[in-house]
């Protein structure tokens, strides 16, 4: 917002059109819709908005098992004895684990890493929750580690990193199928298109030549 357009308005409507600006995705023009919407909103609505967001920021945590956000932990699902406690479906972000169970077609766990490793954005792998994946194989009941990072250059980026890094612990590694668009995200794909990904998931070139010998 440029200095006379900010000087313009009122302190407060000025500072939360910049608060709206720091938000991904949001821009300066939707940023003053947004503020100007809230301005309009009544009282009520609004203090039920901000008591919504200081609660997400005093009462979610994360799940101590698969890092996913959650109010307890463990998280429902690390804590569901019905699901396969076997397999583990890596995902970059919550949301792209959202997406997975809108299919209904895993019933594994999950492990949030995160984010992906972005070197232009200076994001290595010790930024990500890598240890923390490490850290749940040690357990010999995991056979399968499902590598569902999205399908674009950091995320296959990822994924190899991953698979290059589980080849010595002997468990099985595969990769979402290419019914997922290239450059695509998982938290914005259809549950048809997640669902025949999953089922036609793929094993790392490695592990198959190994197992041809």
């Amino acid at each position: 917002m440029d200095g006379h357009r900010a000087a313009s308005l009122a302190p407060p409507v000025a500072r939360l059109i910049e608060a709206f600006r720091k938000l991904p995705g949001v821009g300066p023009k939707s940023a003053q819709r947004l503020a100007y919407h809230l301005i309009r909103m009544p009282r009520a609505e609004a203090e039920s908005l901000a008591e919504a967001i200081l609660a997400v920021k005093d009462r979610i945590v994360l799940c101590q098992v698969c890092q996913n956000i959650t109010e307890s932990t463990p998280c429902p699902i690390c804590s569901d004895q019905s699901r396969d406690r076997t397999r583990i479906c890596v995902v970059e972000e919550p949301l792209d684990s959202m997406a997975i169970e809108r299919t209904r077609s895993y019933d594994g766990l999950y492990h949030v890493l995160h984010g992906v490793i972005s070197p232009v954005n200076g994001i290595g792998a010790d930024d990500l929750k890598v240890r923390e994946l490490l850290e749940r194989l040690r357990d010999e009941s995991v056979t399968e580690v499902i590598l569902a990072t999205n399908p674009n250059l950091e995320g296959e980026a990822t994924a190899m990193y991953l698979q290059r890094l589980l080849k010595p612990l002997g468990i099985a590694v595969s990769r979402l199928a290419r019914g997922l668009s290239s450059g695509a995200d998982l938290e914005y794909a259809d549950e048809s298109t997640l669902a025949h990904a999953l089922q036609g998931r793929t094993r790392s070139a490695d592990q198959d030549a190994s197992q041809s010998l």
